[in-house]
């Protein structure tokens, strides 16, 4: 069959577009693309979709782990560290944090082997250490909690369950270890390390037998004789990554080759000649003389071996970590966001559980510390750590130093590590495995180092514009960027740290001023995008949705925020509130000026509950009184207490006798005798009460007749009790403060009760007469039966905030209103006025030309454009000094 040009041009055409479809797509794609179909693949596929849902996920789920199984064994090694806590778990997460976790492309053969055989060895000792005979094994119950005890802090004390973190971590390995075999990738390195090394010893013989065509038979290269015919060490540092590298090493080692064997051989020429003279010294030469000849050679053979040994152990570090940081190529990644939310978090576990990095402070809380103006030590040290640390890393981050970072990372891992495990369990007196705060704090500052490791592996970005939340412009950015601005000092901490640490030419104030137009561009970008995605058609009224959702929202806001107080002061006490009952009454009574003739005090038994028919008959009695009821409807059966007096006084009247003369010299000749009762009503303040103690007094001045019985009854005249009118109030209110006021819709009449005094004279063992005072009061305030002389005092509490919203409710209504709402409208004002001085900054129709010169100012600061970057803030300043560029520049794209 013929075929036509145009068909055979076809052909061609195609055959040389298969090579680069083939180049370009993986087996992976080229199989969902099904560019070649096979039946059995296909069957395959159409097996699994029929299997179960849940069969589906255990298979997805083994997949998942089977992929990330390097990783699973990362977990599980600081896992089992966590628990364990000792020296003997130290050395592997140390391992993954500096050698695993920074090796390119992947940990290598030798450091899996390390970890299975270190693992084995470690469940070989614990086992050998859980023998009873050992000394340490005795007191097992009485060393586990004490953190330096020996055999805990080096991982080897006998308990229950001592090995099965280590099983479940060899079991890890082994598994991951299959996998690696399963992949063909368990002995890549080998292969590669052959491979490197057949290649060098061609390249070797190849330049020996150019070299030796070139000399011919009687030349021959420069030697080094080495007195102790020690093997020479060569060692080669890649100082420029270019192409003939490999060449030049290989001639390197050809040389190096060439000078032993020129060495050997001018070595053995020089001894022949001197054999016949080194027989006659030998003879003349003593045997000491021999001895040290020989002793200096063996000293010279360990010294040289012992240089050998460590540059064998110190140069493929060095040339690990000269790799690392400088790379053949490198995977540019940027991770510095999830860094710094694990500093976040670390950051949030001390500041709630500070508690758990001090000795004493176990049952405190950071609150109460600050309010009692006491900055725990273990809580400043942990916090500026913390903080120090955020800052070094953010200054690596700018700088774009993988060196630093580095050195960084190694330092903060044995830092860490250290104090950890080390320094800790010594302030605090307890093993790190019983501290559950620090062992999350561990676990995240983990998840850091692995983040750090990857960030140092792949290698900074070149370039660093902007903040990571601008890159959309959605809700969620902007809201969460918004917040972001609303941290205090956190906007202006790193505006200031970037210019620190940044190549630029623009001062700290320009600085601020495009990242402050930066912010502003970027929020208006946020709600211009918003409007495309939710057009409002021209001439079409709002909504209701929108005016009720958004506008109804707003009102009940601002409503809300004007009622607050009043709404938060009564919901707090009669939902939230606590009884704050009196733990002790005092009453004392006082004649003028004169010692106190009468205090008691009630406290336990002596404060009664009153009874629920109790306190409904007592209502009752008072129903004919508007004002008492509206009074007793704030308070429930729980809020009053009645406090028992004894009648007779605890304490004797201990008065002088020219007192006791002036005492009723003053009764006789004043006509205004006042008589002080006082009480003292001690609550709980920790139960919010602002203070401690509420006290009030009452005073009432005698009557003649009143004052004639007094003295009657002072002389000694008069043997029955003097009435003292109007004089004892008996329910008294005790609110959250210090002042108790007495109740006075509760009294007929608005007087108070009649109390009577009574001075008891007794002779004691001695003869010498002893006084006191009893006080009682003919009439209850209730209509029980009188039972003895007392008094009887009914104490209304007020209701008090809980603890929780003590800082709130402490300002009262008018304190809240002044700090407030006051506060808030001041700011909601300026939200509602002076937008008219903003509208030319505010309404940009588009400002995708001024976002796009930020973000050049930006790209020409990292490429180092430094003259470019001044000119470019020269044309935002002058964009922003004129109107009339300002408005061509934000029109839309379509004028």
């Amino acid at each position: 069959m013929d075929r036509t040009p145009d068909a055979c041009r076809s052909d061609y055409l195609d055959n040389s577009l298969l090579p680069s479809l083939t180049q370009e797509l993986t087996a992976s794609e080229l199989l969902l693309n099904k560019m070649f179909y096979d039946e059995e693949l296909d069957d395959s596929e159409r097996f699994y979709q029929n299997q179960p849902q849940l069969l589906q996920l255990c298979y997805a789920l083994y997949n998942m782990l089977v992929a990330h199984s390097q990783m699973v064994c990362y977990l599980v090694i600081v896992l089992n560290h966590m628990i364990s806590a000792s020296v003997v778990t130290l050395v592997l997460p140390i391992l993954i944090f500096l050698w695993a976790m920074l090796s390119v492309p992947r940990p290598s053969k030798r450091f899996w082997m390390t970890a299975i055989v270190y693992t084995e060895v470690t469940i070989v000792i614990k086992y050998f250490f859980q023998f009873g005979f050992f000394p340490f094994n005795q007191n097992i119950e009485f060393d586990k909690t004490r953190p330096f005890h020996p055999p805990n802090i080096i991982g080897v004390e006998k308990k229950e369950g001592y090995v099965h973190y280590d099983l479940v971590q060899l079991l890890a390995l082994f598994f991951h270890r299959s996998i690696l075999k399963c992949h063909g990738l368990w002995n890549t390195d080998d292969r590669r390390a052959t491979e490197k090394a057949a290649l060098l010893r061609s390249d070797t013989e190849g330049e020996e037998r150019a070299a030796g065509e070139r000399r011919g038979s009687d030349s021959s290269l420069k030697s080094i004789n080495l007195a102790t015919s020690l093997e020479s060490v060569h060692v080669r540092f890649p100082e420029q990554r270019r192409p003939g590298r490999r060449k030049t090493s290989a001639t390197g080692s050809q040389m190096s080759h060439r000078s032993s064997h020129s060495k050997r051989g001018s070595t053995s020429t020089r001894n022949s000649n001197r054999r016949t003279g080194s027989v006659l010294s030998v003879q003349q030469k003593s045997r000491k003389e021999l001895l040290l000849e020989k002793l200096r050679e063996q000293l010279i053979k360990a010294k040289a071996f012992t240089v050998k040994k460590t540059l064998e152990i110190y140069i493929p570090i060095r040339q690990f970590f000269y790799n690392l940081i400088h790379p053949e190529y490198s995977a540019v990644t940027d991770v510095y966001v999830l860094m710094f939310l694990a500093d976040i978090v670390d950051f949030v576990i001390i500041v709630f559980g500070f508690w758990a990095f001090g000795k004493h402070s176990a049952a405190a809380d950071i609150t109460s510390s600050l309010s009692e103006d006491q900055v725990p030590e273990a809580f400043l040290v942990m916090v500026l750590i913390q903080f120090g640390t955020m800052v070094v890393d953010r200054a690596l981050y700018l700088r774009k130093t993988v060196m630093g970072k580095v050195i960084f990372q190694v330092i903060l891992v044995f830092g860490i590590h250290f104090w950890m495990f080390f320094i800790l369990p010594g302030v605090t007196e307890r093993r790190f495995s019983q501290n559950t705060v620090a062992q999350l704090w561990y676990f995240v500052k983990c998840i850091y180092f692995g983040l750090s490791a990857y960030q140092i592996r792949c290698g900074y970005p070149t370039r660093v514009l902007g903040n990571f939340l601008t890159k959309s412009y959605n809700y969620v950015n902007l809201f969460l960027f918004q917040g972001f601005r609303l941290v205090p000092f956190l906007t202006e901490l790193r505006a200031v740290m970037d210019w620190v640490w940044t190549d630029t030419t623009l001062s700290l104030s320009s600085w601020i001023c495009v990242e402050d137009i930066y912010a502003h561009i970027f929020v208006l970008k946020c709600w211009r995008e918003s409007e495309k995605r939710y057009p409002q058609p021209r001439g079409q009224k709002k909504k209701k949705v929108v005016k009720y959702g958004m506008g109804g929202m707003i009102v009940m806001l601002l409503i809300c925020i004007v009622w607050f107080p009043l709404l938060f002061m009564s919901l707090v006490k009669s939902v939230a509130g606590v009884v704050n009952k009196p733990l002790d009454v005092s009453v004392t009574i006082t004649l003028e000026g004169f010692q106190p003739i009468f205090t008691m005090s009630a406290q336990q038994n002596q404060l009664k509950v009153m009874g629920e028919s109790q306190f409904t008959e007592f209502v009752t009695s008072h129903k004919i009184t508007p004002g008492a009821l509206q009074f007793l409807e704030a308070y429930s059966v729980d809020d009053v207490t009645v406090a028992q007096l004894e009648g007779s006084s605890n304490s004797l009247w201990t008065i002088s006798p020219p007192s006791r003369e002036n005492l009723m010299k003053v009764l006789k000749d004043e006509i205004h005798f006042p008589v002080t009762v006082t009480w003292s009503i001690q609550r709980n303040l920790s139960l919010g009460a602002k203070a401690e103690f509420a006290t009030d007094k009452h005073i009432t001045y005698l009557d003649k007749k009143t004052r004639g019985e007094l003295i009657e009854l002072l002389n000694g005249t008069r043997r029955d009790a003097v009435v003292i009118e109007y004089v004892f109030p008996c329910f008294i209110r005790a609110p959250s403060d210090s002042n108790a006021k007495p109740i006075e819709q509760l009294y007929t009449d608005e007087k108070y009760k009649n109390i009577t005094l009574a001075l008891e004279r007794t002779p004691n063992s001695t003869g010498e007469i002893q006084e006191w005072w009893i006080v009682d009061q003919p009439m209850k305030c209730t209509t029980e039966k009188k039972q003895k002389a007392g008094l009887e005092l009914f104490v209304f509490s007020d209701k008090v905030s809980p603890p929780s919203l003590g800082f709130l409710a402490g300002y009262g209504i008018m304190g809240l209103y002044a700090s407030v709402v006051l506060v808030i409208g001041k700011f909601v004002r300026e939200f509602f006025s002076g937008i008219s001085h903003s509208i030319m900054f505010e309404e940009l129709p588009c400002v995708d030309r001024i976002l796009k010169l930020c973000t050049d100012i930006f790209l020409v600061r990292e490429t180092g454009e430094l003259e470019l970057e001044e000119d470019l803030y020269a044309k935002l300043i002058f964009l922003y000094r004129s109107p009339e560029t300002m408005i061509k520049w934000t029109r839309e794209k379509t004028q």
